[in-house]
């Protein structure tokens, strides 16, 4: 008998799990399978309706869970998914199948050892930047294999040294100085379309994250306060699906200030959308219209944000820098302009002083000069 039941994770997404009978074994004793995370009451019947014509045809396998990327699937669907936000979830997995489970996916877990997570983790750190997360993921899955399912008896991740790479902090913490940004922005404004100048200007002098912008909606601007409320961003979920979520500020909605010029920019970008779209039959007159889209209408893929600014970039030949290094430069400029760093930190929704002070090491030379002579001319001496 199939029994298929619905369920609702945190992401308030429903989902089926069942429990069927498949028959009895040799000793007469009953057999069941039972499985969960499916999307829909026709995929879990489809699972179930395989089990049983497996367990007619040779017999039911149970699962044993050799292998690390065994392990993982188990870890991930029963402690990890329901920690994080879809999003975060989605590029976890990315991680895991473009390089984890490339180097130790196939190994049997109780047969790996620091050597092999040595080896695997020098390998990544020459591809990728977030090998440290990389490493911190393995970490909880042998940990999970450990303490929880009890089949090895130490982590071999856990002595693992991460390699660091040369200039790798650099380029993490790079940005566009004063004159520089001056120059992109004047680059981005001789795009055909006007949307692009817009997006940047924003970036720049909100210092909102990239998902941030893409799921701005109008009625989170308020002129006449000069306000903009962040409470939401666009994120990439299952499949590629773009999705609405709140924000990574711990505290929830931010309120941050606009200067007069770059409100001025959205209010003639507001009549621009508003007349654009109509031409193509659209009604973009309503409150949760977003402020940046795409010709249907539709959220704009974070990666053609990037595509656009690439091109910008290599067509008047400007310093490399990415979206989100544009969002570092606003924090670098702002300490530029004497704001403290508790005033950065709300600005910019670092969820610690730690965050801020990382990127404060890295202001520009000038204003590292001017810090010292503020020393010395208040001291005197």
């Amino acid at each position: 008998m199939l029994k298929i039941k619905s369920y609702t994770k945190k992401d308030g997404k429903t989902y089926y799990k069942f429990q069927t009978y498949l028959g009895t074994d040799e000793t007469g004793k009953i057999v069941r399978a039972a499985r969960q995370g499916f999307t829909s009451k026709a995929a879990a019947r489809k699972k179930a309706m395989e089990l049983k014509a497996e367990y007619q045809e040779s017999g039911y396998q149970k699962p044993t869970y050799e292998t690390f990327e065994e392990i993982y699937k188990l870890w991930f669907e029963a402690v990890y998914q329901d920690e994080v936000r879809e999003s975060t979830a989605v590029k976890t997995k990315e991680l895991f199948n473009n390089h984890i489970l490339k180097d130790l996916g196939p190994m049997r877990i109780a047969a790996i050892t620091p050597q092999h997570c040595q080896s695997a983790v020098i390998k990544w750190s020459g591809k990728t930047s977030k090998t440290k997360v990389m490493k911190n993921y393995c970490q909880r899955i042998f940990n999970y294999a450990n303490v929880t399912l009890g089949i090895i008896k130490n982590n071999p991740m856990r002595n693992v040294e991460v390699p660091k790479t040369k200039n790798s902090n650099k380029r993490e913490f790079d940005f566009y100085n004063k004159e520089e940004l001056k120059q992109f922005l004047e680059a981005a404004k001789q795009e055909q379309n006007p949307k692009w100048f817009v997006l940047f200007r924003l970036l720049s002098f909100s210092g909102m994250r990239k998902g941030e912008a893409l799921g701005l909606q109008w009625n989170k601007i308020n002129f006449e306060d000069k306000t903009v409320s962040i409470d939401q961003t666009l994120a990439r979920g299952e499949e590629g699906e773009l999705i609405i979520q709140d924000t990574k500020t711990s505290s929830g909605e931010r309120m941050i200030s606009l200067d007069d010029t770059t409100l001025k920019i959205l209010k003639e970008w507001r009549t621009t959308q508003r007349l654009d779209y109509l031409k193509l039959g659209m009604n973009t007159n309503k409150p949760d219209q977003p402020v940046f889209t795409n010709q249907e209408n539709n959220f704009i893929q974070h990666a053609h944000v990037t595509t656009v600014m690439n091109r910008i970039i290599k067509k008047h030949d400007l310093k490399k820098i990415t979206t989100h290094q544009l969002r570092h430069s606003h924090c670098s400029l702002l300490f530029e302009a004497g704001a403290t760093i508790k005033e950065v930190q709300e600005r910019l929704g670092h969820s610690s002083y730690e965050v801020t002070l990382n990127i404060y090491t890295h202001v520009t030379p000038e204003k590292k000069e001017e810090t010292a002579d503020k020393f010395a001319q208040y001291v005197g001496f």
